[in-house]
């Protein structure tokens, strides 16, 4: 089956974890089927910023696309970009031009302006009928993780956005060619917010589900896994183990991304145990958030598959 045309989406939020390096490799361990066509739906429900559902989306003939996520910042921005991208990308290009010519400590005081204001207003927006004023939180969002520390997304326990303001001097905000690209490929996508046990509606075996949770900490300092207010500890990620099962018992093709957790114990063998009878593929991958940049060196990751 050809593969449709590429029109150069990527992901519009920088993201922990993000799984843009990863990508051909990932694509190496996806299976034959989704290259012969018989594979027609891919999923996604823990979708971040969506690095691998864009790539797959342009590379390869599916019918259906669904992508799902319990954050509901990113639930409504990807509905916002999907239904009202012009409104985002005008509400992007006003706060871009309010923020670029100011002095660094102006910047400073703008972004935590900003910051406070997406704050006290994240308790008004209903999922289930996105407001007229949705595309200016959207912009507020993309706004603030492209300026903030590190491009990170991370929220405290009461959902609230927490990083602090980064000193980038010429940082891109507005994107309007790929919001728009972007747009293309969410207009036929099926986008959920729930719980990541949702999807098993649509898996059948005609489906890819590519599963990318909170990962497991490798280290007591490594602990970075809020991206919502859950916590995703280890019995969570022992309950999506089990989920990933009965998956598998329908037919579906699954792959799982988690850490390596022999990059810091040889004997560590939760992944193992846990994902016992199924191939667990070793990969490398960058450290890219850790505030000493000798540990920022060269790991493993896991991809966990049932084909």
């Amino acid at each position: 089956m050809p593969k449709p045309a590429l029109i150069g989406a990527k992901p519009f939020l920088k993201w922990a974890g993000s799984k843009r390096q990863l990508i051909p490799q990932i694509d190496r361990f996806l299976p034959q089927a989704i290259r012969e066509g018989s594979i027609v739906r891919y999923v996604e429900p823990f979708a971040g910023s969506g690095a691998v559902f864009f790539h797959i989306a342009q590379a390869y003939s599916l019918d259906e696309l669904y992508i799902s996520d319990s954050n509901p910042e990113l639930i409504i921005a990807y509905r916002s970009i999907q239904l009202r991208v012009e409104d985002v990308i005008s509400a992007l290009r006003d706060v871009e031009l309010r923020y670029l010519p100011l002095a660094e400590e102006k910047r400073k005081a703008f972004f935590y302006e900003q910051r406070a204001q997406f704050n006290e207003t994240r308790s008004g927006f209903e999922l289930e009928s996105l407001p007229q004023d949705d595309a200016q939180r959207t912009a507020k969002l993309i706004f603030l993780n492209r300026t903030c520390y590190n491009g990170l997304f991370r929220v405290n326990s009461r959902g609230e956005f927490n990083v602090p303001f980064g000193r980038y001097k010429n940082p891109r905000i507005c994107d309007d060619a790929n919001l728009r690209a972007a747009a293309l490929i969410l207009q036929r996508t099926e986008i959920h917010f729930g719980p990541y046990s949702d999807c098993a509606q649509v898996a059948d075996e005609n489906t890819l589900v590519y599963f990318d949770p909170p990962y497991k900490p490798i280290s007591m300092t490594a602990s970075f896994t809020a991206y919502s207010k859950q916590v995703f500890d280890d019995k969570a990620q022992l309950d999506l183990a089990e989920f990933y099962r009965l998956l598998d018992k329908r037919g579906a093709r699954l792959m799982l991304s988690n850490s390596d957790p022999k990059n810091v114990d040889p004997d560590d063998r939760f992944f193992e145990t846990a994902y016992a009878g199924f191939r667990i593929e070793r990969v490398r991958a960058s450290r890219r958030i850790n505030s000493r940049p000798e540990k920022r060196g060269p790991i493993h990751e896991l991809l966990i598959i049932n084909y």
